[in-house]
């Protein structure tokens, strides 16, 4: 995850000399960054092809306002990762030891911080989350909210729909992503978002014993914010029988 050669001691720096500084990154992985405390900002850019330049021109001056998220967590050291201990291949076998507990779910059943969370993303304006309320039918679960913009721009966030099983008969992770929404919005401007998600893609897992899905009856909390650890609203349903489905 070490950027290559003397890259930190340049940042580094550069940083000294003037706090006020931005850092971009082109990659599509995370790196380690030792020094994102004496930065101003860091543009993650990935890799966007040929208008890649124009693009972050358009970010850093302003004419364009970001409003990307994070696909993964970017850990703090390479060591953090689920799969440090068991990543590649030992005499032709690969071992899958983090199990269902990758990126932000292994994370937050180990209690360990990342550098940057699943989900997360900055922008030029502001918003605030409210008014959640969730319905479940049997069938479907609505998650209702309201979404304002309180900054100076427009611009774009990701409501985020997590999910989890209060008293499960395996080990389950925290919460587990089950929907998310792109929202745009001007300056000022508040939006009732709506999220439909089928009760049963929504809580059930994978039952080895019985080679299918299962539901479990149980209480159930959606958390919804803007990242995997800013999830402030919160509220329950219930599942009031456990079913089992073959997914066909």
């Amino acid at each position: 995850m070490d950027l290559p050669g003397y890259t930190d001691d340049l940042i580094h720096a550069v940083a000294d000399a003037n706090p006020n500084t931005v850092i971009v990154i082109q990659s599509g992985t995370p790196v380690t960054m030792p020094w994102v405390d004496k930065v101003s900002a860091i543009v993650l850019a990935w890799y966007g092809g040929n208008e890649t330049g124009n693009a972050i021109a358009d970010v850093l001056y302003g004419d364009v306002n970001p409003s990307g998220k994070l696909p993964l967590s970017v850990p703090v050291h390479v060591e953090d990762n689920p799969a440090f201990l068991n990543f590649g291949s030992e005499r032709g076998r690969v071992l899958y030891g983090e199990d269902v507990y990758v990126g932000y779910r292994f994370y937050e059943a180990t209690k360990r911080p990342t550098l940057f969370p699943f989900g997360h993303g900055l922008s030029y304006t502001t918003f605030k989350l409210s008014r959640l309320e969730v319905r479940n039918d049997g069938e479907m679960l609505s998650i209702q909210l309201s979404v304002e913009n309180t900054g100076g721009c427009s611009g774009s966030t990701v409501i985020q729909v997590y999910v989890a099983q209060r008293s499960p008969s395996v080990n389950r992770p925290p919460k587990e992503l089950k929907g998310f929404k792109k929202q745009y919005l001007g300056v000022g401007e508040s939006k009732l978002i709506e999220i439909q998600l089928e009760t049963r893609y929504t809580t059930s897992f994978w039952d080895e014993a019985e080679s299918m899905w299962i539901s479990e009856k149980d209480t159930y909390e959606v958390s919804v914010g803007d990242s995997s650890t800013n999830t402030s609203l919160k509220a329950l349903f219930e599942v009031k029988d456990t079913f089992w489905w073959s997914g066909v």
